[in-house]
């Protein structure tokens, strides 16, 4: 999609509120503005409706029941609720042990940080091949009747990896351990029908998936409910695991944005993003410099994901030449500013040099193919400039394959 003069190629960071979805949750601003938790009058039952019927619709799409969705502020608070509650509630129990992907978000890390130092847990940091999938004979070698908890994401959001999650499970399962994953890149990405068959908790976030900031939420599995220590207290709403007052219109737009999803059409508009994004990738890897993917094959990442390598180039500064013109990112947007590189291509077994050279581009539903033409031209453009300044000649082309 191009927004004024700007390409966006930026949707693991966040995607535009679809149009449906915002008309949607429009009446429920001014018109339904009740609060859902008012039991003593008409608002607040239509309200309380709402918010159910969007809870039964979040649930729908990984196949759990309505009163297993937590709504939260978004994925992050989501995972928080998620370690923090679990690893809390069972402090001081015979299981002292967290595995969790190296590759994790920022936001996992460091929960499992929280449950480490202040709470005591032993928490072991899981190795990934370098395609970014976890190391199923370390994870099965780790796994004991000590563990209390493993949290994996679904799909990476750096560099678009999809575990082979049922795998991941038969091995924890064994092992009588839970399993929580961070879902928040997933939807886009696969079909998560039955999730809960695989999955003890889950994580969600609506804004990447076209529907608004600011709402996500947490599936519980209902005989765990028990097992979780609030975040935050108060009304004790949502069965006491997440009080205040719920957002009404993000959690329709929520539900709205779930609802797109899974229409009959999306498997489909998932391979045509797929298609695009492994045009955008030969296209830009043809031009004469030396380009690399980082990560797995397109087959086997996030349709619209495209973490491109730079050899011989900062990707500051080609994000940098690139302005106006195209919007991309050098890693997670929650760690944009950090001056550091990226733990998820260093842990893939990147030099600190390759990771700073590396550019995520996330291509998404409203990306054409004139986008992509016009895309890879500007990064042509980028790399000559940059290349003309520093006096240095454009290399071969190579064939370049997964990093």
């Amino acid at each position: 999609m191009k927004i004024g003069q700007t390409i966006y190629l930026d949707h693991q960071a966040t995607t535009p509120v679809d149009s449906r979805v915002f008309a949607k949750m429009s009446p429920f601003f001014a018109e339904a503005f009740g609060n859902p938790h008012s039991a003593d009058h008409v608002f607040g039952w239509e309200s309380s409706q709402s918010v159910e019927a969007a809870a039964a619709t979040i649930g729908d799409l990984i196949g759990a029941d309505s009163d297993e969705i937590i709504f939260t502020s978004g994925a992050t608070e989501a995972n928080n609720l998620a370690l923090l509650g679990l690893g809390r509630r069972a402090a001081g129990g015979r299981r002292r042990r967290i595995l969790v992907a190296a590759t994790e978000h920022k936001c996992i890390l460091a929960a499992s940080r929280v449950l480490s130092e202040p709470l005591g847990y032993e928490v072991q940091y899981l190795p990934v091949d370098a395609q970014g999938f976890i190391d199923l004979t370390a994870l099965e070698r780790e796994l004991s009747e000590g563990v209390l908890l493993v949290s994996i994401a679904l799909v990476n959001n750096e560099i678009g990896t999809i575990q082979d999650i049922a795998a991941i499970s038969e091995l924890v399962r064994a092992s009588g351990a839970f399993l929580h994953c961070d879902g928040a890149q997933a939807p886009c990405a696969i079909d998560m029908s039955t999730m809960t068959t695989l999955v003890d908790l889950l994580s969600l976030s609506a804004h990447k998936i076209y529907g608004p900031k600011g709402i996500g939420a947490l599936y519980v599995r209902r005989d765990l409910q028990t097992h979780i220590e609030p975040l935050i207290y108060g009304g004790g709403q949502q069965g006491n695991l997440r009080s205040g007052t719920v957002p009404v219109p993000l959690c329709v737009g929520m539900a709205e944005a779930v609802r797109l999803l899974n229409l009959d059409h999306c498997q489909s508009e998932r391979e045509e993003l797929r298609q695009l994004t492994a045009k955008f990738i030969e296209r830009v890897q043809v031009l004469p410099w030396q380009v690399q993917l980082n990560g797995p094959d397109v087959s086997r990442r996030h349709p619209g994901n495209a973490n491109l390598r730079f050899d011989g180039f900062e990707a500051d500064d080609i994000l940098r030449v690139l302005q106006p013109g195209l919007a991309a990112s050098s890693g997670s947007a929650c760690t944009s500013g950090i001056p550091e590189p990226s733990h998820v291509l260093r842990k893939i077994g990147l030099t600190t040099d390759q990771a700073n050279s590396s550019i995520r581009f996330s291509l998404g539903r409203e990306t054409t193919n004139e986008n992509v033409d016009d895309a890879v031209a500007l990064i042509d453009d980028a790399l000559s400039r940059l290349s003309r300044a520093d006096l240095r000649e454009p290399a071969q082309a190579t064939d370049s394959g997964d990093a």
